[in-house]
């Protein structure tokens, strides 16, 4: 499952990091505690928009920014996340079709003898 607050975190962190900023420069800015800004950073809180403002407005990045980084993480997560159902739908046709012998029997394995009532 994509978690909209990590990954919002991440740009955040991201963008802080980029900028060659502390937390408490930016909580300073911000007037958010420092303490706060790093659970938002961690993914542990969500932030509210009052606050993602106020973050923003501390980083000088516009909220669109911010909003577009998180919308390409959770495009780039929710196609890994696709990848992955597909890799196990695929593994399971593969394991059932395995154990079926070539007279058909579903369960069967090669080499298995399937006695048939005559």
């Amino acid at each position: 499952m994509v978690l909209f607050r990590r990954l919002l975190g991440e740009v955040l962190r991201s963008q802080r990091i980029r900028q060659g900023r502390t937390l408490r420069q930016v909580s300073a800015d911000a007037r958010v505690s420092l303490g706060y800004i790093s659970e938002i950073e961690r993914g542990q809180k969500e932030a509210s928009s009052e606050l993602l403002a106020s973050l923003c407005s501390a980083l000088d990045v516009p909220l669109s920014e911010i909003l577009s980084e998180v919308s390409d993480a959770v495009a780039l997560e929710e196609a890994a996340l696709a990848v992955a159902l597909e890799d196990v739908a695929l593994e399971t046709r593969l394991d059932t079709s395995s154990l079926q012998s070539s007279s058909g029997e579903p369960g069967a394995r090669s080499g298995d003898v399937v006695a048939s009532a005559a």
